[in-house]
């Protein structure tokens, strides 16, 4: 019976622990795209982005996305309206490039 119960307590921890996010990996990737305010340049549907120079992000490859912000964060692309974007990259993690990247990838 001992074993039973703790079995039970094992796979109950397990659940919950695999429950909740660990990391910004696991966050929603369409909450990010609103909270780090990508929207507002991008649009709602990162379809509509407020000025024709700027890119349509929907159904982007996320590899692609990711490496992109990766890079103008760093400064290692600094091209276009990438200083517009470097302020705002600095206030968004990899973990949460990869999320929204991910998440753009599925529009």
């Amino acid at each position: 019976m001992l074993k039973i119960v703790n079995l039970s307590l094992i796979g109950m921890t397990l659940l919950v622990v695999s429950a909740a996010p660990m990391n910004a990996q696991a966050a929603d990737g369409a909450e990010l795209y609103k909270t780090k305010t990508c929207w507002s340049c991008h649009g709602k549907d990162a379809q509509s982005p407020i000025m024709p120079i700027y890119p349509k992000l929907a159904g982007q490859n996320a590899d692609y996305a990711y490496n992109q912000m990766k890079d103008i964060k760093s400064g290692v692309r600094a091209n276009g309206q990438s200083a517009a974007m470097k302020g705002v990259m600095g206030l968004v993690t990899d973990e949460e490039m990869r999320a929204i990247a991910d998440w753009l990838s599925t529009l």
